[in-house]
C-alpha cells in the first residue's frame, strides 16, 4: 500500500468536507500531475471513488429529507444516457490512446476552471436570479432544461470526472433558486450517485480503473471528509474558497501548459 495515496485521499477528503467542492476537481488533477497517472485512468479511478463516497452522502441526505427526487429524476433522464453514449464514444476512439488522453487532459483543465467560476460567482448569480423572478423558468420549460443540463453534466463527468460537485450545484441554484442549501447539496449528491456509478462502470469496461489505487484513496478520504465536515464551521468560508479557487486555477494552467 502506498502511503502517499492514503495521505492524498485524506487531504482531498478534508478539503471536500471543509468546502463542499466535489472531490474530482481536486483528485483527478492530483493523480495526473503529482503521481503521473494517465488522464484516462485518473478519471476512471476517481469516478469509482466518487460513486462510493457519494452513496454514503445520499443515504444521510435521504434520512434528513433534503433530496428533491423529482429534480434528481429529470437530471438522470439526461445524465445517464449521456454517460453511456460518451463511454461508447471513448471506446470507439480509444480511451487509452495517447491523443485521446491529451483531449481528456484538456477537458479536465476546462472542468476545473468551471469549478473556479462556480466557487467565485455562485452567490452573486443566485442573488441575481432571485432578484429577477421573471427570468426564472417554470413548468415544462424548467423540466426540459433540467434534462438538458443533466445530459451536459453526464458528458462532462464521464470525460473528466468533474462537474457533479460545484458546477452541478451552481446550476441547480440558478434553476431552482428557492431550494435550501441542504436541498441543493442533497439533490446534487443524489443524482451524482447513479451518474458516477454508470460512468465508472463504463471506465471499468474500458479498462481504465486502478482498483488498488482506489482502495488506498478511500482509506484516506473517509476520515478526511469526516474531520473536514466537523471543522467546516470553524474556518471562514470566504478564505477557504479563495484559496481553493487560486489553487484550482493554477492546476488548470499546469494541465494545459
Amino acid at each position: 500500500m502506498d502511503l502517499h495515496y492514503v495521505i492524498s485521499g485524506f487531504a482531498v477528503g478534508l478539503l471536500v468536507g471543509l468546502t463542499g467542492v466535489g472531490g474530482g476537481s481536486l483528485m483527478t488533477p492530483l493523480l495526473t500531475l503529482m503521481f503521473g497517472v494517465s488522464p484516462t485512468v485518473a478519471v476512471g479511478t476517481d469516478l469509482a471513488f466518487a460513486a462510493a463516497t457519494k452513496s454514503a452522502g445520499t443515504l444521510a441526505h435521504r434520512f434528513r429529507g433534503t433530496v428533491r427526487w423529482d429534480i434528481v429524476r429529470h437530471l438522470c433522464y439526461g445524465a445517464l444516457p449521456a454517460a453511456l453514449f460518451t463511454t461508447l464514444a471513448l471506446k470507439s476512439f480509444g480511451a487509452l490512446d495517447q491523443q485521446i488522453g491529451q483531449v481528456i487532459r484538456y477537458s479536465i483543465a476546462g472542468s476545473v476552471l468551471l469549478t473556479v467560476v462556480a466557487l467565485l460567482f455562485r452567490s452573486r448569480m443566485q442573488a441575481w436570479v432571485i432578484a429577477h423572478p421573471e427570468k426564472q423558468l417554470q413548468g415544462t420549460a424548467l423540466a426540459v432544461t433540467t434534462v438538458i443540463v443533466g445530459a451536459l453534466l453526464g458528458t462532462l463527468v464521464t470525460i473528466s470526472s468533474i462537474g457533479a460537485g460545484a458546477v452541478g450545484a451552481t446550476i441547480l441554484v440558478l434553476l431552482y433558486p428557492r431550494l435550501s442549501p441542504a436541498e441543493i447539496a442533497g439533490t446534487d449528491i443524489a443524482y451524482a450517485v447513479p451518474l458516477t456509478a454508470i460512468a465508472a462502470a463504463g471506465h471499468w469496461y474500458l479498462g481504465s480503473i486502478n482498483w488498488e489505487l482506489l482502495v488506498t484513496l478511500l482509506l484516506g478520504s473517509v476520515p478526511g471528509i469526516t474531520i473536514g465536515s466537523l471543522a467546516a464551521r470553524a474556518v471562514p468560508e470566504k478564505i477557504l474558497r479563495g484559496l481553493l479557487a487560486t489553487t484550482l486555477t493554477g492546476i488548470a494552467a499546469k494541465m494545459v501548459f
